[in-house]
């Protein structure tokens, strides 16, 4: 795998944890880590020994968003026109959001403090999301007179339905934990210094399925809230097709028939 700059990545049996590191700008978005991030996202998609990724944050906030610092550089900047917003974003941060959904590897968030504006929507960018005490959701891009402009409202609405989404986006409040887990943004809080071995117990659950039949039902539910549901089915019985002639499938069965642990092999 390559080498990254603003982040971490530790990967022990089937699971990588990534951590963003740069706790001094309270691990910002800016271009350096957008980056990485793809980057690394990628290198755990395309490696098929992992079957699960961690992504957390380094210090006390796990993701401030944007930086606020470079936004207001770029109003003396007469380069950076209208026409220019569009492929910038396109070529920056909106990159994200379509980097996670294109993952079959399930993403667990362990959120240790602030996840705010771009920050928050990395959450909701992941699968399963578990907090410390200390965390703090806010969708803050209107109090900047902005929009959310890397795509995070695509997956808000469709995790917390429109009023809540709707009611947390247009008051730009910060959300504490005791609301998120009201809301359902968070799916487990645990104190700080249990975050990652709760992340990785649930990171071992899920990476003692089988490997390759994980990424497909992976896939599956993305698709889920996005295809109509005959299309779903045939899609459904395609995968499923796949699933039944796997090697893992078989072993599956004669491990519950000879009443021991089965070994999956990823095929």
């Amino acid at each position: 795998m390559a080498t990254y700059r603003n982040l971490l990545l530790d990967v022990k049996g089937r699971i990588a944890t990534v951590t963003l590191n740069r706790p001094e700008n309270r691990n910002a978005l800016d271009e350096d880590m957008i980056d990485d991030i793809v980057n690394v996202s990628r290198d755990v998609q395309t490696n098929y020994d992992i079957s699960v990724m961690i992504i957390t944050g380094s210090g006390k906030s796990f993701c401030a968003g944007g930086n606020v610092k470079n936004m207001a550089k770029r109003l003396g900047d007469e380069t950076y026109t209208p026409m220019q917003v569009p492929i910038s974003y396109r070529e920056g941060i909106q990159r994200l959001p379509k980097t996670f959904l294109a993952m079959d590897v399930p993403v667990i968030a362990a959120i240790n403090g602030a996840a705010v504006g771009a920050g928050c929507d990395l959450t909701f960018f992941s699968d399963i999301r578990i907090a410390t005490p200390f965390a703090r959701f806010g969708e803050v891009f209107i109090d900047l007179g902005l929009v959310p402009g890397d795509g995070g409202p695509w997956f808000i609405v469709r995790e917390l339905g429109f009023q809540r989404a709707a009611y947390m986006t247009f008051t730009a409040r910060i959300v504490d934990i005791k609301e998120a887990q009201e809301l359902g943004i968070v799916h487990k809080v645990v104190e700080p210094d249990q975050l990652l071995p709760e992340a990785n117990r649930i990171a071992e659950i899920i990476a003692s399925k089988p490997p390759a039949t994980l990424r497909l039902t992976k896939r599956l539910l993305r698709q889920a809230g996005r295809l109509e549901l005959d299309t779903f089915l045939d899609m459904t019985g395609l995968a499923q097709a796949l699933a039944h002639a796997s090697a893992d499938h078989r072993e599956a069965l004669s491990a519950r028939a000879e009443n021991r642990k089965p070994t999956f092999v990823g095929r």
